[in-house]
């Protein structure tokens, strides 16, 4: 259960939590597909296989380690590898990850996100949590937010403690005073948890619950959580 006295500011899961991520990465998916069988056909060919695509990824994910956190440079350097494979121009990949990029920021959010960030924000400093690359500009919210973090700026990713203390700090208050929301059982809710932080699962999907600490509430969408924190 909430302890709504305690909760001063409000951290913010974005992907799967404020709108659905895989119809946005297939649009995006898309878009570079189109691009590339235009500026680089043998290229565009090869990631026609999904089995390509995911043994690419794969190779990068080893080659690039140390960066699992950066979800930009992998795609970008998925294009990059694909390219070199097919003997086309690896200097397409900073164009053609635009275009990729550009497309996933045209996000589509659930019906209740936009109008439960403006009511949190007039009562709580929110800051975005996220081991995505969504900007906040670019997808239109970043009025609503004092803060963002990010996992490819910041440098590790959820479920890490690093970021989560980081996100209190940017809105002024300490961890157990912060409330984080997101959809993920592990990196937002048991992550949170971890860290002394209250903690919403957003379950849209009405999926079971299977871990032994519980999120200290769960909500299907974000007006029902709106609902729960009142007005003040």
């Amino acid at each position: 259960m909430l302890d709504v006295a305690r909760i001063q500011a409000i951290t913010i899961d974005l992907d799967d939590t404020l709108w659905p991520i895989w119809p946005t990465i297939a649009r995006a998916e898309a878009a570079l597909g189109a691009w590339l069988h235009q500026h680089a056909p043998a290229t565009g060919r090869l990631l026609d296989d999904a089995t390509v695509r995911t043994a690419l990824r794969e190779q990068v994910l080893q080659s690039h380690a140390a960066q699992r956190h950066d979800l930009a440079l992998l795609r970008r350097e998925s294009i990059r590898l694909a390219l070199r494979k097919s003997g086309d121009d690896p200097a397409l990949a900073e164009p053609a990850f635009e275009v990729f990029i550009k497309q996933r920021m045209q996000v589509e959010f659930y019906a209740d996100a936009l109008p439960a960030l403006a009511q949190l924000a007039q009562r709580f400093p929110l800051v975005a949590v996220s081991n995505g690359n969504a900007d906040l500009h670019q997808v239109g919210i970043a009025q609503h937010f004092v803060g963002a973090l990010s996992a490819h700026a910041f440098g590790v990713a959820k479920p890490d403690p690093r970021i989560f203390h980081a996100a209190a700090q940017a809105a002024g208050v300490a961890a157990s005073q912060v409330l984080h929301v997101g959809d993920d059982a592990a990196l937002d809710v048991l992550a949170g948890h971890a860290v002394g932080m209250q903690t919403v699962w957003v379950n849209r999907k009405a999926q079971a619950w299977e871990h032994p600490v519980q999120p200290h509430v769960a909500v299907t969408d974000l007006a029902q959580l709106c609902a729960m924190l009142g007005r003040g």
